[in-house]
C-alpha cells in the first residue's frame, strides 16, 4: 500500500468508487431486463427513486462502468446480483456483492 493511501483499506476504495458503478449496473438491469419501476428499484435497494434516476442517467463513472461491464466474470457476477435482488433474496445479494468486490483487482 502506497504512502499516499495511508491507512484506508481496500474495502474503503472499493466503497467509494465501485459500489455506485455496481449500484448503476444494477439499477439498469433491473429497470430494462426485469421492467421495473424506477420506485420498484428504489424499495428493492434501499434508496430513493431520485437516486435510481441519478444512477440510470449518470455520466459519472462511466469509465468504470463500461470497465464493468466489459469483464465478463465481473459483469455476469453483477447480473446475478441483480437477479437476486429481483428476487428479494437480500442475504444472497449482499453476499454476492462481497464476492463481487473481492473479484475486482484493484
Amino acid at each position: 500500500m502506497s504512502e499516499a493511501s495511508g491507512l484506508k483499506t481496500r474495502c474503503e476504495r472499493v466503497a467509494r468508487e465501485y459500489i455506485p458503478a455496481i449500484r448503476s449496473l444494477v439499477s439498469t438491469i433491473l429497470v430494462r431486463e426485469y421492467g421495473l419501476t424506477q420506485i420498484e428499484t428504489a424499495k428493492k435497494l434501499g434508496t430513493t427513486q431520485p437516486a435510481v434516476s441519478y444512477y440510470l442517467r449518470s455520466k459519472r463513472g462511466a469509465k468504470l462502468i463500461e470497465d464493468l461491464k466489459s469483464d465478463r466474470k465481473i459483469f455476469n457476477m453483477i447480473k446475478s446480483l441483480a437477479r437476486l435482488v429481483y428476487e428479494g433474496k437480500m442475504d444472497e445479494a449482499r453476499k454476492m456483492l462481497c464476492e463481487i468486490c473481492r473479484t475486482i483487482e484493484i
